[in-house]
């Protein structure tokens, strides 16, 4: 009685789970009956990719699906945007709402209402749009969508998003074809594996070879109204009585690129010599003709052009140039008539020709009225290459429809080209600051240059890198790598920002030099902002308040601490710890100018406040970015501040003076905790502060005071013989 039991509860759950699996959409979102207020039934998710059938009686009038489901493209934050998308029969996006997204800087800083807002506006529009983020990039017939201020890359992100959905559901349901999305369907590639025997009858039969014929009749009736030739025997003007059907030039025409029609031709071996002159995306054509006119001329000979005879395809004008043709003297093919003329044209790979789709060629014909003067009539045949000889693209993805569409490039290589201005600029920066590092003991003895040079930088980075590109560096970037690492590592992720890319890079070569002071002490826009309050509150005599060095040590426990917090957190919840990771000002200080409600910038404000009387106070004590640098850069190659045995020992200058307190009390330099300002290697250098160099410079003025020949030049190399202590 029991298993009985067991057995019906068992069947009427699983009669549950299947009336809940075949429950329409529309009982999982019931918005979806505003965006179809006609329709009677909304279907299940099915086919591939899976979509909801909407229905208006038996007739199925659009489709639902979430974007997740369809085509996922990672966001920023690693994870993709899900969004609910309702398209009707005609390819047309009639409503959309966000349901799922983890973009840190809309979790804590943009409203999130702003993205709603975004993705709103692409109902009403077609799935074939060319859709540009952000005004600018698009070509001609392309619609622009202002992005979300602050957000980017999570605006370009959502549209790749939408777009490739649309499109993949729309070809995969024929709502679209892949022709009437001009120029994304990928080329045809010509069979050249595929060869059959064929004769002329073989090949004008199946179209392989088509012909333009133009009478004499056709040629008048195309000039009549116009004024006569000069020449007595004019050609193109009416011919006598009987005479209507003479032949004005009789043209058979074909691409000879496939076996098929070209060995066939040609011959093997001149065929094969052909092939090889061809470049990858070129074609060939062969134009053979009889009849009073010729299709060469000499405007080629005196123009490098070739005037009568041209090729159109979608549009698009093909002139070939005297480098283009090749004569063709002799043909293979059985059964094929003779012709007074023959000439092979190459069609270049850069005019982006398909063979696989109609193309035209056009026939100018030239009538001259005058010694410097002529008009022209223009004759045009059509043609379509046989199936058999080419393999048609199947219908791309949409990921790939939206990347052919954009030059064969993906959404984060479209960023770096839009981007690339920008780009430039921080390579330049960058640069100039490896420059400095490389030629830091040359500049050292310059300070009042060194001094101009590291607060004209410093200003570069909170004004461009900081508040123009928005490029500050987060600990939430870690936590991103951290779980892209765990749950499949991915490139595109990060290519998606390329400063924050860059700068990332960047930060990780240093790392592994010198550790965390170069990222921290040039680079950081809200670091650079507090050296700039510092040396400013400092050249207004405003009083610093340092703590003891047994407060101050201890204290630099916080961020480690802070950073292990978060840590924790994101093993949880990467949500959580990006909330909690509002610790860190720099969203509201430089990503967001300050724009936000009242607690985050009294935070943020404060903390500069703080910085114009203990410098850098929220670096040293609670940055948990600075923390994980640290971690991270512990294990440097090389130490590139120098040290004096004296350093300590008992001179303090340099410890006293270190911005961020990290010389210890025996003259060893922290590199855990330095921010590579170069302060005491200015002091190194200076024989008026550094207490070795004091004594050696006073025992050369007593020499020269005595008199003793001793030189400049001597000095100097007394004074880099002394020895350098070791650094801790």
């Amino acid at each position: 009685m029991r298993l009985q039991t067991n057995f019906v509860a068992g069947l009427v759950l699983l009669l549950f789970a299947l009336a809940a699996s075949a429950a329409g959409i529309d009982e999982k979102y019931p918005e979806v009956h505003q965006y179809f207020p006609t329709a009677t039934r909304f279907g299940e998710m099915t086919g591939t990719p899976p979509a909801a059938p909407v229905y208006k009686g038996s007739d199925t009038i659009g489709y639902v699906f979430e974007t997740k489901m369809v085509a996922p493209v990672p966001a920023y934050s690693g994870e993709p945007i899900n969004i609910l998308v309702a398209m009707d029969g005609d390819g047309k996006i009639v409503g959309t709402k966000v349901l799922e997204q983890h973009e840190p800087i809309l979790l804590v800083g943009i409203p999130v209402q702003k993205l709603y807002d975004f993705v709103a506006r692409y109902i009403d529009h077609r799935v074939t749009d060319d859709i540009v983020v952000g005004g600018g990039g698009g070509g001609k017939g392309s619609v622009n969508i202002d992005a979300i201020s602050g957000a980017t890359v999570t605006a370009m992100v959502a549209n790749e998003t939408i777009m490739n959905s649309a499109l993949k559901i729309a070809l995969s349901r024929n709502l679209v074809s892949a022709a009437a999305i001009n120029g994304i369907a990928a080329p045809a590639k010509v069979r050249m594996d595929y060869f059959q025997p064929a004769t002329w009858q073989t090949l004008t039969g199946n179209g392989a070879i088509r012909r333009l014929n133009v009478t004499r009749a056709m040629v008048a009736q195309a000039f009549a109204g116009e004024p006569m030739g000069l020449v007595i025997d004019d050609t193109t003007a009416a011919p006598l009585a009987g005479h209507e059907g003479d032949t004005f030039v009789d043209l058979y025409y074909a691409d000879i690129t496939p076996p098929t029609v070209g060995r066939n031709m040609l011959g093997k071996s001149t065929y094969d010599d052909l092939m090889h002159k061809l470049a990858p995306g070129d074609e060939a054509i062969a134009i053979v003709g009889n009849g009073l006119y010729s299709f060469k001329g000499l405007g080629y000979v005196r123009g490098g052009i070739f005037d009568r005879v041209h090729v159109m395809q979608d549009n698009k004008l093909i002139l070939f140039h005297d480098s283009d043709y090749q004569p063709l003297l002799d043909t293979q093919l059985q059964g094929m008539p003779a012709f007074q003329e023959m000439a092979v044209f190459i069609i270049r790979h850069s005019y982006d020709f398909d063979p696989g789709r109609p193309w035209t060629l056009q026939l100018l014909v030239r009538r001259e009225i005058g010694p410097l003067k002529s008009i022209y009539s223009t004759f045009t045949a059509t043609y379509q290459i046989p199936p058999a000889y080419v393999v048609l693209s199947a219908p791309p993805s949409g990921g790939e429809m939206r990347r052919l569409a954009e030059g064969g490039s993906g959404l984060w290589m479209r960023i770096w080209q839009q981007r690339r201005v920008d780009i430039a600029i921080l390579g330049a920066g960058l640069i100039l600051l490896t420059l400095i590092l490389t030629f830091q003991d040359w500049l050292v003895r310059r300070p009042v240059l060194l001094e101009r040079i590291r607060v004209g930088f410093l200003i570069y980075t909170v004004v461009f890198i900081g508040w123009y590109e928005l490029a500050q560096l987060s600990v939430v970037n870690i936590f991103a790598f951290i779980g892209s690492l765990l749950h499949g590592f991915q490139w595109t992720t990060f290519l998606m920002d390329p400063l924050i890319f860059i700068l990332w890079g960047f930060v990780a070569v240093t790392l592994l030099l010198v550790g965390r002071g170069v990222y921290c002490g040039w680079l950081c826009p809200f670091g650079a902002l507090q050296v700039l309050i510092s040396k400013a509150a400092k050249y207004l005599r405003v009083p610093q308040l340092e703590l003891p060095s047994y407060v101050h040590e201890r204290l630099w426990a916080v961020k480690y601490i802070v950073l292990l917090a978060l840590f924790g957190m994101s093993l949880q919840s990467v949500n959580l710890a990006e909330r909690y990771a509002e610790i860190e000002p720099f969203k509201t200080a430089i990503d967001l100018h300050f724009m936000r409600s009242w607690p985050f910038v009294v935070y943020a404000a404060g903390l500069l406040v703080v910085s114009a009387f203990n410098s850098k106070f929220y670096c040293k004590y609670v940055c948990p970015l600075g923390a994980g640098l640290a971690v991270a850069g512990r294990h440097r190659l090389f130490e590139w501040l120098r040290r004096r045995r004296e350093c300590g020992r008992p001179c303090q200058i340099c410890a006293n003076e270190c911005e961020v307190q990290a010389i210890n009390p025996i003259g060893q330099i922290n590199y855990n905790e330095c921010h590579y300002c170069l302060d005491c290697q200015v002091t190194y250098w200076n024989d008026h502060k550094c207490p070795p160099l004091v004594e050696w410079r006073k025992r050369l003025e007593r020499v020269n005071r005595r008199e003793e020949p001793k030189t400049q030049e001597t000095v100097e190399q007394t004074f880099a013989k002394t020895p350098a202590a070791p650094t801790g």
